[in-house]
């Protein structure tokens, strides 16, 4: 489980908050890489209505294992109420690519 490797996908109203949060989840060691993708267009019902909204996206590389945390410490970080935080399995990934983000995520230190 520790060593299994998760991407997590989470949008953001910018780019900005985007990256707020990718430092404040890489300097507690909650995951290995975020990207930022600056900027695309979510089209999505909410409360009834359709909202046609610019946003960023994070794709976050992380562990099975950090997962529970990295889900709660976004959650609290973000700004939207209910956020999305969308954990996918990695079928398979270069065994020394997995190693590095084992190795990121295994201690909290400072970045």
């Amino acid at each position: 489980m520790a060593n299994e490797m998760v991407v997590v996908l989470s949008t953001f109203p910018s780019a900005e908050a985007a990256a707020e949060a990718a430092h404040t989840l890489l300097a507690e060691r909650l995951c290995a890489c975020v990207n930022v993708l600056p900027q695309m267009r979510s089209i999505y019902v909410w409360r009834g209505e359709v909202a046609n909204n610019p946003e960023a996206l994070c794709i976050i590389k992380t562990t099975r294992a950090r997962y529970p945390a990295l889900e709660a410490r976004l959650a609290e970080l973000h700004s939207y109420e209910v956020p999305e935080i969308v954990a996918l399995p990695v079928a398979a990934v270069r065994d020394s690519y997995l190693a590095w983000v084992v190795e990121e995520t295994a201690a909290e230190v400072e970045v």
